[in-house]
């Protein structure tokens, strides 16, 4: 893989690490993914003198459902088998096709990846909510 230093790359970041990060090569990683909170967030304009303004556009939903998408990642997770495999059939098994177990699959090969690209004394910071938090340690 080319070297890396002073990159900034833009996309999906599971497409990102598996074509452009080397295994063991990343001392830190600091992750703030999507909470799984069930709303939908919008920027807010301001007016051209700094007053509010009704002006908004959506940037993204934080809602997730279990469809095509979901069980493909899903699959994908399983079909690599390890442990990571056995504790999302286990998933599977307690929480149904569910829209929580959507999220953790799209969740799941993100964290392989990065565990992946991490060195041995490397540290993972994830910032998530009590939503999922129990299921993504």
């Amino acid at each position: 893989m080319p070297p890396t230093d002073n990159l900034l790359f833009y996309g999906d970041n599971l497409d990102v690490l598996r074509r452009h990060i080397a295994g063991e090569s990343v001392d830190l990683v600091y992750l703030d993914p999507p909470f799984k909170s069930d709303q939908s967030y919008n920027v807010l304009f301001r007016e051209q003198d700094g007053s509010r303004s009704e002006a908004q556009i959506k940037a993204f939903d934080d809602t997730w459902q279990w469809d095509q998408g979901a069980a493909a990642a899903y699959h994908e997770t399983v079909e690599a088998g390890g442990k990571v495999s056995e504790v999302m059939q286990a998933f599977r098994l307690f929480l149904g096709d569910s829209d929580m177990l959507a999220y953790l699959a799209m969740m799941a090969p993100r964290l392989v990846e990065l565990r992946r690209v991490l060195k041995d004394n490397g540290s993972l910071y994830l910032h998530c909510d009590p939503t999922a938090s129990h299921y993504l340690k």
